[in-house]
Formats: structure tokens, C-alpha cells, sequence
């Protein structure tokens, strides 16, 4: 396996009265896509919002590059880790409809204040990927369609250069073609050794794009291992997953 980015270490998640994380162990090799699958409930939005420390943990360890980011004494700094190169897509895509999708790219962008300052190379890049968010550069970002606001919502992860992207859920609700545009995007950025974890329902997507895999069921990590071994093993997958993957290939 390759050399880790993230590490998870006996990571427990308590909100309010709840103990949603329950000693969750997880390793993110550099360059390549690991998924993170896992029945409803089972605990992965919990994992990537403590990673990003919207959640603090409990108890336990987050370490990327080697550095601790986040269990007891290392405060929950969620500005602070995104200043690490790390990005996150929330399930609900958090973009700001009332602002223009060039507003929004702004808005992501650590190093320009206005459009004129994007990296025009890396914005053609993305129109490549994303052609309609060139279209409706100017357009309130509420009015777009529920698979170009999911294509806004990753592009602005990646509207300049991150070492790890955190992903919940794209695929949720999209027409088949804009998944396949969205695989063919985390190609590309797997491509340029950017690391991405991703949790995902959408099975020929785990598929296509996954490396590892982990999967996890009430608050742990049960599963850990290479995505083709998982794909290969239809008992596997029913006993982890209650599915068959080449069912719903």
C-alpha cells in the first residue's frame, strides 16, 4: 500500500448525548481513491465531518502527513485543516445560491479575491470537466440544476490544487451522464496524484474509481482492503454490504 496522507487512529465521535464514532481505524494511501462505504447510518459522513473537524473527536487521533490534526488537546480547527490542502464536499454540496457560480469559485479560492485572480489554466480545466459552469458563469448558483450545483460544489474543491478531497455522496440523485462526468473529473485529478476520499452509494462509480476501500458499519471500520478484491468477492460484499456490486454494475 502506498505511503498514508490521513490516519484514523481509535477515533470516537460523540454528538450531544450520541456516540456516533466508536473507535473508527482508517488509513488514506497518497494518490490514490479510497472509498468508504457502508449502509445507511453506519457512521462515514460522522468520519469525514471529524476529519475536517466540523465535529471534534472524543478521543483517539486524526494525523495527516504524519501531524496530528485533531482528537483530545488538538482543537477542532476546521480553518486550520483546510489551510493543510485539505478539501471537503459535503452531501449537501454547501454553496451559496445566492451568489453567481464565479462568486462562489471566488469564494474557494484561497489566493484570489476576485475572478480576474483565478489560475485561468486550472479555470479551463475545469470548464473542460464542467462545460456548464462556463455557461452559467454568471448565473446565481440557486438556479442551477441539481447535477450542475453537485458540479459547482466539486469545482470549488478543486479550483486550486489540494492534497486530499474529502467527498460525501456526489453521485446522490444525478442523471447517469453527469455521474460519468464526475468519475471521469476524480480520474483526472487521481491522475495528478491529488488523494480523495469518497463516500459513495452509486456501486459502478465505487468501481470505477476506487483503489482501496473501507467499509464501516455501526460507528467502526469493519472492512479494509483493495476495492478490485472486494468487487471480485460476491460473498464479501452481501456479508458487508447486503449487495451484490456486480448486480448493480
Amino acid at each position: 500500500m502506498a505511503e498514508p496522507l490521513l490516519e484514523l487512529r481509535g477515533v470516537h465521535t460523540h454528538i450531544g448525548a450520541y456516540h456516533i464514532l466508536h473507535g473508527v481505524d482508517l488509513v488514506v494511501p497518497a494518490g490514490q481513491v479510497t472509498m468508504l462505504l457502508g449502509r445507511n447510518g453506519a457512521g462515514k459522513t460522522t468520519t469525514l465531518r471529524t476529519i475536517m473537524g466540523l465535529w471534534a473527536a472524543s478521543s483517539g487521533e486524526l494525523r495527516f502527513r504524519g501531524e496530528r490534526i485533531g482528537g483530545p488537546g488538538t482543537p477542532a480547527d476546521t480553518p486550520r485543516i483546510a489551510q493543510r490542502g485539505i478539501a471537503y464536499v459535503p452531501e449537501n454540496m454547501g454553496i451559496f445560491g445566492d451568489l453567481t457560480v464565479q462568486e462562489n469559485m471566488v469564494l474557494a479560492a484561497r489566493s484570489a479575491r476576485r475572478a480576474a485572480q483565478l489560475d485561468t489554466a486550472r479555470l479551463d480545466w475545469i470548464f473542460g470537466l464542467f462545460p456548464a459552469l462556463k455557461k452559467f458563469w454568471l448565473y446565481p448558483a440557486g438556479k442551477l440544476s441539481g447535477g450542475q450545483k453537485q458540479m459547482l460544489a466539486v469545482a470549488r474543491a478543486i479550483v486550486e490544487p489540494r492534497e486530499l478531497l474529502l467527498v460525501d455522496e456526489p453521485s446522490k440523485g444525478l442523471a447517469p451522464a453527469i455521474v460519468q462526468n464526475l468519475i471521469e473529473a476524480f480520474r483526472q485529478l487521481k491522475a495528478q496524484r491529488t488523494t480523495v476520499l469518497l463516500v459513495e452509494q452509486n456501486v459502478a462509480m465505487a468501481r470505477a474509481l476506487g483503489d482501496r476501500v473501507a467499509v464501516m458499519d455501526n460507528g467502526r471500520v469493519v472492512h479494509d482492503g483493495s476495492m478490485a478484491a472486494l468487487a471480485a468477492d460476491d460473498d464479501l460484499q452481501q456479508r458487508l454490504l447486503g449487495l451484490s456490486l456486480g448486480a448493480h454494475a
